[in-house]
Protein backbone atom coordinates (compact mmCIF):
# COMPACT_ATOMS: atom_id res chain seq x y z
CA UNK A 1 0.00 0.00 0.00
CA UNK A 2 1.43 3.35 -0.95
CA UNK A 3 2.39 5.66 1.91
CA UNK A 4 0.64 8.54 0.11
CA UNK A 5 -2.79 6.87 0.13
CA UNK A 6 -5.40 8.29 2.49
CA UNK A 7 -8.40 6.08 1.70
CA UNK A 8 -10.78 5.47 4.59
CA UNK A 9 -13.70 3.07 4.97
CA UNK A 10 -16.45 4.63 7.11
CA UNK A 11 -18.96 2.14 8.55
CA UNK A 12 -21.96 3.79 10.26
CA UNK A 13 -25.63 2.81 10.07
CA UNK A 14 -27.06 6.28 10.83
CA UNK A 15 -27.20 8.02 7.40
CA UNK A 16 -27.09 11.60 8.70
CA UNK A 17 -24.08 10.98 10.94
CA UNK A 18 -22.34 8.97 8.22
CA UNK A 19 -22.77 11.80 5.69
CA UNK A 20 -21.55 14.37 8.22
CA UNK A 21 -18.42 12.37 9.06
CA UNK A 22 -17.70 11.58 5.40
CA UNK A 23 -18.05 15.22 4.40
CA UNK A 24 -15.75 16.37 7.20
CA UNK A 25 -13.09 13.78 6.38
CA UNK A 26 -13.24 14.61 2.68
CA UNK A 27 -12.79 18.29 3.50
CA UNK A 28 -9.60 17.26 5.33
CA UNK A 29 -8.27 15.46 2.25
CA UNK A 30 -9.37 11.86 2.85
CA UNK A 31 -10.99 9.68 0.18
CA UNK A 32 -13.99 8.14 1.95
CA UNK A 33 -15.93 4.99 1.05
CA UNK A 34 -19.18 4.67 2.99
CA UNK A 35 -20.84 1.50 4.28
CA UNK A 36 -24.11 1.27 6.22
CA UNK A 37 -23.71 -2.20 7.67
CA UNK A 38 -21.37 -5.15 8.09
CA UNK A 39 -22.28 -6.70 4.73
CA UNK A 40 -21.44 -3.52 2.79
CA UNK A 41 -18.21 -3.13 4.76
CA UNK A 42 -17.19 -6.73 4.07
CA UNK A 43 -17.66 -6.29 0.32
CA UNK A 44 -15.67 -3.04 0.36
CA UNK A 45 -12.79 -4.56 2.32
CA UNK A 46 -12.53 -7.49 -0.06
CA UNK A 47 -12.75 -5.30 -3.16
CA UNK A 48 -9.94 -2.80 -2.46
CA UNK A 49 -7.29 -1.81 0.11
CA UNK A 50 -7.85 0.91 2.70
CA UNK A 51 -5.49 2.99 4.80
CA UNK A 52 -8.01 3.72 7.55
CA UNK A 53 -11.20 2.29 9.05
CA UNK A 54 -13.79 4.12 11.14
CA UNK A 55 -16.45 1.66 12.35
CA UNK A 56 -19.40 1.82 14.72
CA UNK A 57 -19.47 -1.12 17.13
CA UNK A 58 -23.28 -1.29 16.90
CA UNK A 59 -24.36 -2.28 13.40
CA UNK A 60 -27.80 -3.58 12.36
CA UNK A 61 -26.61 -6.90 10.93
CA UNK A 62 -23.52 -7.73 13.02
CA UNK A 63 -21.09 -6.58 15.69
CA UNK A 64 -18.67 -3.94 14.44
CA UNK A 65 -15.88 -6.04 15.99
CA UNK A 66 -16.36 -8.45 13.06
CA UNK A 67 -15.60 -5.64 10.61
CA UNK A 68 -12.55 -4.64 12.67
CA UNK A 69 -11.14 -8.18 12.71
CA UNK A 70 -11.80 -8.62 8.99
CA UNK A 71 -10.09 -5.32 8.18
CA UNK A 72 -7.01 -6.20 10.26
CA UNK A 73 -6.82 -9.63 8.62
CA UNK A 74 -7.00 -8.22 5.09
CA UNK A 75 -4.92 -5.08 5.72
CA UNK A 76 -2.64 -5.54 8.80
CA UNK A 77 -1.35 -1.96 8.62
CA UNK A 78 -4.79 -0.33 8.58
CA UNK A 79 -5.43 2.49 11.08
CA UNK A 80 -8.69 1.41 12.72
CA UNK A 81 -10.85 3.62 14.94
CA UNK A 82 -14.02 2.36 16.61
CA UNK A 83 -17.04 4.46 17.60
CA UNK A 84 -19.44 3.68 20.41
CA UNK A 85 -21.95 5.16 22.80
CA UNK A 86 -21.08 5.68 26.46
CA UNK A 87 -22.39 2.22 27.36
CA UNK A 88 -20.05 0.53 24.93
CA UNK A 89 -16.74 1.50 26.54
CA UNK A 90 -15.85 -2.09 27.63
CA UNK A 91 -16.36 -3.28 24.04
CA UNK A 92 -14.26 -0.37 22.78
CA UNK A 93 -11.43 -1.32 25.13
CA UNK A 94 -11.63 -4.86 23.75
CA UNK A 95 -11.37 -3.42 20.25
CA UNK A 96 -8.16 -1.64 21.24
CA UNK A 97 -6.75 -4.97 22.39
CA UNK A 98 -7.72 -6.47 19.02
CA UNK A 99 -5.68 -3.82 17.20
CA UNK A 100 -7.74 -0.61 16.93
CA UNK A 101 -5.65 2.53 17.49
CA UNK A 102 -8.36 4.52 19.29
CA UNK A 103 -12.02 4.63 20.23
CA UNK A 104 -14.38 7.62 20.18
CA UNK A 105 -17.48 8.18 22.22
CA UNK A 106 -20.62 9.57 20.61
CA UNK A 107 -21.32 12.43 20.15
CA UNK A 108 -18.03 12.65 18.29
CA UNK A 109 -15.36 15.33 18.17
CA UNK A 110 -14.85 15.28 14.41
CA UNK A 111 -11.57 17.21 14.53
CA UNK A 112 -10.14 14.55 16.81
CA UNK A 113 -11.09 11.86 14.28
CA UNK A 114 -9.15 13.57 11.47
CA UNK A 115 -6.19 14.26 13.75
CA UNK A 116 -5.97 10.62 14.89
CA UNK A 117 -6.07 9.31 11.31
CA UNK A 118 -3.47 11.81 10.11
CA UNK A 119 -1.13 10.90 12.98
CA UNK A 120 -1.46 7.20 12.22
CA UNK A 121 -0.68 7.76 8.54
CA UNK A 122 2.38 9.89 9.38
CA UNK A 123 3.74 7.11 11.60
CA UNK A 124 3.17 4.57 8.84
CA UNK A 125 5.06 6.74 6.34
CA UNK A 126 8.05 6.88 8.69
CA UNK A 127 7.98 3.11 9.24
CA UNK A 128 7.80 2.46 5.51
CA UNK A 129 10.56 4.95 4.77
CA UNK A 130 12.90 2.95 7.03
CA UNK A 131 11.56 -0.59 6.95
CA UNK A 132 10.57 -1.08 3.30
CA UNK A 133 13.35 0.68 1.36
CA UNK A 134 15.30 -1.91 -0.64
CA UNK A 135 18.53 0.08 -0.27
CA UNK A 136 18.39 0.52 3.50
CA UNK A 137 18.25 -2.49 5.86
CA UNK A 138 15.70 -2.31 8.64
CA UNK A 139 17.50 -0.96 11.73
CA UNK A 140 17.51 -2.48 15.18
CA UNK A 141 16.80 1.00 16.53
CA UNK A 142 15.44 3.63 14.16
CA UNK A 143 12.42 5.89 14.13
CA UNK A 144 10.42 2.89 15.38
CA UNK A 145 12.47 3.06 18.58
CA UNK A 146 11.33 6.66 19.13
CA UNK A 147 7.86 6.01 20.46
CA UNK A 148 5.35 8.84 20.62
CA UNK A 149 2.68 10.80 18.80
CA UNK A 150 2.76 14.13 20.63
CA UNK A 151 3.16 17.37 18.72
CA UNK A 152 6.75 17.59 19.98
CA UNK A 153 7.56 14.15 18.56
CA UNK A 154 5.81 14.82 15.27
CA UNK A 155 7.97 17.94 14.93
CA UNK A 156 11.08 15.86 15.71
CA UNK A 157 10.13 13.18 13.17
CA UNK A 158 9.65 15.87 10.51
CA UNK A 159 13.14 17.23 11.23
CA UNK A 160 14.68 13.75 11.10
CA UNK A 161 13.16 13.19 7.67
CA UNK A 162 14.74 16.45 6.47
CA UNK A 163 18.27 15.90 7.76
CA UNK A 164 18.74 12.14 7.43
CA UNK A 165 19.59 12.14 3.67
CA UNK A 166 22.20 14.90 4.08
CA UNK A 167 25.92 14.79 4.86
CA UNK A 168 25.78 17.88 7.09
CA UNK A 169 27.26 17.82 10.58
CA UNK A 170 24.55 17.77 13.26
CA UNK A 171 24.38 18.89 16.87
CA UNK A 172 21.75 17.16 19.01
CA UNK A 173 20.73 19.06 22.13
CA UNK A 174 18.67 17.36 24.80
CA UNK A 175 18.51 16.63 28.51
CA UNK A 176 19.88 13.39 29.94
CA UNK A 177 17.65 10.46 29.06
CA UNK A 178 15.92 12.00 26.03
CA UNK A 179 17.41 9.46 23.61
CA UNK A 180 20.17 11.34 21.81
CA UNK A 181 21.98 8.19 20.68
CA UNK A 182 18.71 6.63 19.49
CA UNK A 183 18.08 9.71 17.37
CA UNK A 184 21.63 9.62 16.00
CA UNK A 185 21.20 5.96 15.04
CA UNK A 186 17.86 6.76 13.41
CA UNK A 187 19.50 9.44 11.29
CA UNK A 188 22.32 7.10 10.28
CA UNK A 189 20.00 4.20 9.43
CA UNK A 190 17.94 6.41 7.15
CA UNK A 191 20.91 7.99 5.40
CA UNK A 192 22.92 6.99 2.31
CA UNK A 193 25.58 5.78 4.79
CA UNK A 194 23.31 3.20 6.41
CA UNK A 195 25.24 0.21 5.00
CA UNK A 196 28.44 1.46 6.70
CA UNK A 197 29.40 1.62 10.37
CA UNK A 198 27.74 3.70 13.08
CA UNK A 199 30.54 4.39 15.57
CA UNK A 200 29.88 5.92 18.99
CA UNK A 201 32.39 7.85 21.10
CA UNK A 202 31.53 9.19 24.56
CA UNK A 203 33.63 12.11 25.75
CA UNK A 204 32.34 11.48 29.28
CA UNK A 205 33.05 7.74 29.47
CA UNK A 206 36.71 7.66 28.35
CA UNK A 207 39.49 9.01 30.63
CA UNK A 208 41.23 12.10 29.24
CA UNK A 209 44.67 10.43 28.77
CA UNK A 210 43.10 7.72 26.56
CA UNK A 211 40.56 9.87 24.71
CA UNK A 212 42.94 11.03 21.96
CA UNK A 213 44.08 7.48 21.18
CA UNK A 214 40.47 6.25 21.16
CA UNK A 215 39.37 8.98 18.76
CA UNK A 216 42.39 9.11 16.44
CA UNK A 217 44.03 5.71 16.95
CA UNK A 218 47.65 4.98 17.84
CA UNK A 219 50.71 3.09 16.66
CA UNK A 220 52.58 0.38 18.50
CA UNK A 221 54.87 1.88 21.14
CA UNK A 222 53.26 5.33 21.01
CA UNK A 223 52.84 5.19 24.80
CA UNK A 224 53.07 2.72 27.64
CA UNK A 225 50.64 -0.11 27.00
CA UNK A 226 50.35 0.51 23.24
CA UNK A 227 51.49 -2.97 22.24
CA UNK A 228 49.78 -2.99 18.83
CA UNK A 229 48.53 -0.54 16.23
CA UNK A 230 44.98 0.57 16.79
CA UNK A 231 42.47 2.23 14.47
CA UNK A 232 40.64 5.18 16.05
CA UNK A 233 36.89 5.90 16.05
CA UNK A 234 37.14 8.55 13.30
CA UNK A 235 38.90 6.13 10.98
CA UNK A 236 36.49 3.29 11.89
CA UNK A 237 33.59 5.53 10.87
CA UNK A 238 35.01 6.08 7.37
CA UNK A 239 32.07 6.36 4.95
CA UNK A 240 29.73 5.90 7.90
CA UNK A 241 28.68 8.03 10.89
CA UNK A 242 30.60 9.04 14.00
CA UNK A 243 28.47 9.91 17.03
CA UNK A 244 30.25 12.01 19.68
CA UNK A 245 28.22 11.99 22.89
CA UNK A 246 28.60 14.65 25.60
CA UNK A 247 30.91 16.64 23.37
CA UNK A 248 30.88 19.51 25.87
CA UNK A 249 33.02 17.42 28.25
CA UNK A 250 35.82 16.98 25.72
CA UNK A 251 39.10 18.51 27.03
CA UNK A 252 40.33 21.62 25.22
CA UNK A 253 43.50 20.05 23.71
CA UNK A 254 41.41 17.27 22.19
CA UNK A 255 38.90 19.86 20.93
CA UNK A 256 41.69 21.53 18.93
CA UNK A 257 42.70 18.23 17.32
CA UNK A 258 39.09 17.35 16.52
CA UNK A 259 38.59 20.77 14.92
CA UNK A 260 41.60 20.28 12.66
CA UNK A 261 40.44 16.77 11.72
CA UNK A 262 36.98 18.06 10.76
CA UNK A 263 38.45 20.93 8.76
CA UNK A 264 41.05 18.89 6.88
CA UNK A 265 39.15 15.58 6.80
CA UNK A 266 42.30 13.79 7.83
CA UNK A 267 43.80 12.45 11.06
CA UNK A 268 47.18 11.45 12.45
CA UNK A 269 47.33 8.47 14.76
CA UNK A 270 49.09 9.02 18.07
CA UNK A 271 52.75 8.22 17.47
CA UNK A 272 52.51 8.65 13.71
CA UNK A 273 53.10 11.70 11.49
CA UNK A 274 51.53 10.34 8.29
CA UNK A 275 48.01 11.76 7.73
CA UNK A 276 45.11 9.43 6.97
CA UNK A 277 42.07 10.67 5.05
CA UNK A 278 38.60 9.86 6.31
CA UNK A 279 35.03 10.56 5.24
CA UNK A 280 32.60 10.31 8.16
CA UNK A 281 29.44 12.21 8.94
CA UNK A 282 29.72 13.62 12.45
CA UNK A 283 26.74 13.85 14.81
CA UNK A 284 27.58 15.46 18.15
CA UNK A 285 25.33 15.54 21.20
CA UNK A 286 25.23 17.56 24.39
CA UNK A 287 22.96 18.12 27.38
CA UNK A 288 24.52 21.49 28.17
CA UNK A 289 24.45 24.92 26.57
CA UNK A 290 27.66 24.93 24.55
CA UNK A 291 27.52 28.70 24.02
CA UNK A 292 27.72 29.17 27.80
CA UNK A 293 30.76 26.89 27.83
CA UNK A 294 32.26 28.96 25.01
CA UNK A 295 31.79 32.15 27.05
CA UNK A 296 33.32 30.44 30.09
CA UNK A 297 36.37 29.44 28.05
CA UNK A 298 35.60 25.72 28.37
CA UNK A 299 34.68 25.05 24.75
CA UNK A 300 36.29 26.35 21.57
CA UNK A 301 34.11 28.80 19.68
CA UNK A 302 35.42 27.67 16.29
CA UNK A 303 34.61 24.03 17.11
CA UNK A 304 31.14 25.04 18.25
CA UNK A 305 30.35 26.58 14.88
CA UNK A 306 31.96 23.63 13.08
CA UNK A 307 29.62 21.23 14.92
CA UNK A 308 26.51 23.41 15.03
CA UNK A 309 25.77 23.31 11.30
CA UNK A 310 22.26 21.95 11.95
CA UNK A 311 20.94 21.76 15.51
CA UNK A 312 18.08 19.47 16.54
CA UNK A 313 16.46 19.86 19.95
CA UNK A 314 15.06 16.77 21.66
CA UNK A 315 11.97 17.29 23.82
CA UNK A 316 11.94 16.30 27.47
CA UNK A 317 9.33 13.83 28.67
CA UNK A 318 7.58 16.68 30.48
CA UNK A 319 7.18 18.43 27.11
CA UNK A 320 5.57 15.34 25.58
CA UNK A 321 3.56 14.15 28.58
CA UNK A 322 0.76 12.79 26.36
CA UNK A 323 3.23 10.15 25.11
CA UNK A 324 3.69 8.66 28.60
CA UNK A 325 0.87 6.04 28.38
CA UNK A 326 2.04 4.62 25.05
CA UNK A 327 5.71 4.71 26.12
CA UNK A 328 4.84 2.95 29.36
CA UNK A 329 2.87 0.26 27.51
CA UNK A 330 5.79 -0.20 25.10
CA UNK A 331 8.25 -0.67 27.98
CA UNK A 332 5.91 -3.05 29.82
CA UNK A 333 5.62 -5.26 26.73
CA UNK A 334 9.38 -5.21 26.15
CA UNK A 335 10.23 -5.94 29.78
CA UNK A 336 7.81 -8.88 29.91
CA UNK A 337 9.19 -10.23 26.64
CA UNK A 338 12.84 -9.85 27.70
CA UNK A 339 12.18 -11.54 31.05
CA UNK A 340 10.01 -14.35 29.65
CA UNK A 341 7.01 -13.17 31.64
CA UNK A 342 3.32 -13.25 30.64
CA UNK A 343 2.26 -9.93 29.17
CA UNK A 344 1.05 -7.45 31.79
CA UNK A 345 -0.90 -4.21 31.65
CA UNK A 346 -0.85 -1.06 33.77
CA UNK A 347 -3.87 -0.15 35.86
CA UNK A 348 -5.52 3.24 35.36
CA UNK A 349 -4.18 4.32 38.75
CA UNK A 350 -0.62 3.42 37.73
CA UNK A 351 -0.92 5.37 34.48
CA UNK A 352 -2.37 8.33 36.41
CA UNK A 353 0.64 8.32 38.73
CA UNK A 354 3.02 8.18 35.77
CA UNK A 355 1.22 11.14 34.20
CA UNK A 356 1.61 13.28 37.30
CA UNK A 357 5.32 12.61 37.90
CA UNK A 358 7.92 15.14 36.73
CA UNK A 359 10.43 12.72 35.08
CA UNK A 360 13.75 14.50 35.64
CA UNK A 361 15.47 11.50 34.02
CA UNK A 362 13.13 11.56 31.01
CA UNK A 363 12.45 8.47 28.87
CA UNK A 364 15.39 6.52 30.30
CA UNK A 365 14.01 6.98 33.80
CA UNK A 366 10.52 5.93 32.67
CA UNK A 367 11.98 2.74 31.17
CA UNK A 368 13.74 1.92 34.46
CA UNK A 369 10.58 2.67 36.45
CA UNK A 370 8.58 0.27 34.30
CA UNK A 371 11.26 -2.42 34.63
CA UNK A 372 10.96 -2.04 38.41
CA UNK A 373 7.15 -2.16 38.32
CA UNK A 374 7.07 -5.30 36.15
CA UNK A 375 9.34 -7.06 38.65
CA UNK A 376 7.39 -5.88 41.70
CA UNK A 377 4.05 -6.93 40.21
CA UNK A 378 5.28 -10.54 40.32
CA UNK A 379 2.49 -12.88 39.14
CA UNK A 380 -0.12 -10.13 38.83
CA UNK A 381 -1.32 -9.53 35.27
CA UNK A 382 -2.23 -5.89 36.07
CA UNK A 383 0.49 -3.63 37.45
CA UNK A 384 -0.88 -1.46 40.30
CA UNK A 385 0.42 1.97 41.23
CA UNK A 386 1.93 0.44 44.38
CA UNK A 387 4.37 -1.54 42.21
CA UNK A 388 6.01 1.68 41.00
CA UNK A 389 9.20 2.86 42.79
CA UNK A 390 8.59 4.68 46.09
CA UNK A 391 9.84 8.03 44.79
CA UNK A 392 7.29 7.93 41.96
CA UNK A 393 4.43 6.78 44.20
CA UNK A 394 5.14 9.36 46.92
CA UNK A 395 5.98 12.30 44.65
CA UNK A 396 4.02 15.46 45.28
CA UNK A 397 1.58 15.35 42.39
CA UNK A 398 0.41 18.90 43.14
CA UNK A 399 3.81 20.15 42.01
CA UNK A 400 3.75 18.16 38.80
CA UNK A 401 1.24 20.16 36.79
CA UNK A 402 3.92 21.59 34.54
CA UNK A 403 3.54 24.93 32.82
CA UNK A 404 2.65 24.50 29.17
CA UNK A 405 5.51 25.23 26.79
CA UNK A 406 4.27 26.84 23.57
CA UNK A 407 6.65 26.12 20.66
CA UNK A 408 7.06 28.38 17.67
CA UNK A 409 4.71 26.28 15.56
CA UNK A 410 1.97 26.44 18.21
CA UNK A 411 0.11 23.80 20.22
CA UNK A 412 -3.06 21.78 19.94
CA UNK A 413 -5.10 23.82 22.43
CA UNK A 414 -7.96 21.33 22.74
CA UNK A 415 -5.60 18.41 23.33
CA UNK A 416 -3.57 20.27 25.98
CA UNK A 417 -6.64 21.45 27.86
CA UNK A 418 -8.16 17.95 27.76
CA UNK A 419 -4.94 16.49 29.16
CA UNK A 420 -4.89 19.04 31.98
CA UNK A 421 -8.53 18.26 32.79
CA UNK A 422 -7.71 14.55 32.78
CA UNK A 423 -4.76 15.01 35.14
CA UNK A 424 -6.72 17.14 37.61
CA UNK A 425 -9.69 14.78 37.70
CA UNK A 426 -7.51 11.68 38.14
CA UNK A 427 -5.56 13.36 40.94
CA UNK A 428 -8.68 14.41 42.77
CA UNK A 429 -10.20 10.93 42.45
CA UNK A 430 -6.96 9.35 43.62
CA UNK A 431 -6.88 11.64 46.64
CA UNK A 432 -10.51 10.82 47.52
CA UNK A 433 -10.08 7.10 46.71
CA UNK A 434 -12.62 7.27 43.92
CA UNK A 435 -15.31 9.24 45.76
CA UNK A 436 -16.76 11.44 43.01
CA UNK A 437 -18.69 13.71 45.34
CA UNK A 438 -15.59 14.56 47.37
CA UNK A 439 -13.49 14.88 44.20
CA UNK A 440 -16.04 17.32 42.75
CA UNK A 441 -15.86 19.36 45.95
CA UNK A 442 -12.04 19.55 45.70
CA UNK A 443 -12.35 20.82 42.13
CA UNK A 444 -15.25 23.14 43.02
CA UNK A 445 -17.49 21.40 40.49
CA UNK A 446 -20.92 19.89 40.80
CA UNK A 447 -20.97 16.08 40.94
CA UNK A 448 -22.95 16.01 37.68
CA UNK A 449 -20.36 18.17 35.90
CA UNK A 450 -17.54 15.95 37.14
CA UNK A 451 -19.31 12.80 35.90
CA UNK A 452 -19.92 14.45 32.51
CA UNK A 453 -16.21 15.25 32.24
CA UNK A 454 -15.24 11.71 33.27
CA UNK A 455 -17.46 10.32 30.50
CA UNK A 456 -16.25 12.82 27.91
CA UNK A 457 -12.60 12.12 28.64
CA UNK A 458 -13.17 8.32 28.60
CA UNK A 459 -11.72 7.89 32.10
CA UNK A 460 -12.05 4.37 33.46
CA UNK A 461 -12.87 5.28 37.07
Amino acid sequence: MSSSRREVLLVEDEPDLRELLASSLEDDGFAVTQAGDCADATRALRASPFDGLVVDLRLPDADGMHVLDLALDHHPGIAAIVMTGAGGVPEAVTAIKHGAIDFLLKPLQIDHLSHTLNSAFERRCLRQMIGQSPSIPRPSSGFDALVGDSQAMRHLFANLKRVAPLNSTLLLHGATGTGKELVARAIHQNSPRASQRFVAFSAAAIPEPLAEAELFGHTRGAFTGAVTNRVGRLELAHRGTLFIDEVGLMPLPLQAKLLRALQEREIERVGESKPTRFDARVIAATNTDLLKLVKAGLFREDLYYRLNVIQIALPTLAERREDIPVLARHFVERSCRNNNLPQKTLTEAAVARLLTYEWPGNVRQLENVIEHAVAMAEAEREIPAAALPPDVVSADSAASLSPVVIPDDGIDFTSVVSQMERDLILRSLERTRGNKRQAARLLKLSRTTLIDKVNRLNLAV
